[in-house]
């Protein structure tokens, strides 16, 4: 295959780096072409005065973290579909007409089509059906994300694309229950509410992890790890590297030395070995 593209489509600034940045780097690192499609700017998120000094708006100081996260985890390019943040599930911004949770999966898929079409990805990576943890936004993107996927794989002669330049695998980033019960307990260890985990206290970490998913893919990001952390810490606005040096962040890193994928496309033939690549047994390699 003479050039590989992987494509992450997620929901917000900052996704990029605390689920599945340790992915886009271990493959921007190996010369894989790394596109990111960001749906909004996170515009919902709250940010301390002192970070907002020399940007007008949350907005803007969240995309300027993305890029400066992007940076670090060498990603080929950013691209934004420039919805709206929802915000948490039953917040009113769910409403706001420009919310990506209040657009069509028809329309927002459309959107997609048209950077899978010019980027030409063999792999597409989002959100699990669930959004990790029932975000209003990550579930929309989802959604979206595999109706764009079934709508690109099929040739389009007007085009005169060959079969090769079409998406080839689609994959769910998905926790191991393990390392989220493993949390689970440090959390109640340390006195926090594992149903009000998060700034606000809005992410019920105990709930999602009851969800379970099957995985086909394990990625090792030992070597690197420094990246991915970089990474997080440009998100200070959402928190990055707020636990350094606290017993749940040794936790975290002993545990996330891999992240686990879900293969939505193609279907996984029955007692199938988990990869340690996405790329593996793709058209032209």
């Amino acid at each position: 295959m003479s050039k590989r593209t992987l494509l992450a489509v997620l929901a917000h600034p900052d996704d990029e780096s605390f689920g599945m940045g340790g992915t886009l780097a271990y493959y921007a690192s190996r010369g894989v072409e790394v596109h990111l499609i960001c749906a909004t700017r996170g515009e919902v998120g709250e940010a301390a005065p002192e970070l907002l000094d020399g940007f007008k708006s949350v907005a803007e100081l969240r995309e300027s973290e993305l890029r400066c996260a992007a940076s670090h985890l060498g990603l080929t390019g950013v691209h934004f579909l420039d919805y709206r943040d929802s915000g948490m599930p039953g917040s009113p911004d769910n409403k706001h007409p420009q919310a990506l949770a209040a657009q069509s999966v028809v329309a927002i898929a459309e959107r997609i089509v048209h950077y899978m079409r010019e980027l030409k990805p063999q792999v597409v990576v989002t959100f699990d059906p669930i959004g990790g943890y029932h975000h209003p936004d990550h579930i929309a993107i989802q959604q979206a994300t595999v109706r764009a996927f079934e709508t690109a794989i099929k040739p389009d002669f007007t085009l005169r694309e060959s079969t090769a330049d079409l998406p080839q695998r689609l994959f769910f980033l998905v926790y191991p229950k393990r390392i989220l019960k493993v949390a689970v307990a440090i959390m109640a260890l340390l006195g926090k509410n594992p149903h009000k985990f998060g700034a606000n206290g809005d992410i019920d970490v105990a709930a999602f992890a009851a969800t379970e998913f099957p995985i086909h893919a394990r990625i090792d990001i030992h070597s690197v790890l420094k990246k991915k952390e970089q990474a997080a810490l440009c998100h200070a606005s959402q928190g990055g590297g707020r636990m350094n040096g606290s017993p749940l962040a040794y936790i975290i890193r002993r545990f996330s030395s891999r992240e686990a994928f879900m293969r939505a496309y193609p279907p996984p033939r029955p007692k199938e070995k988990v990869s340690n690549d996405l790329f593996l047994s793709l058209q032209g390699n």
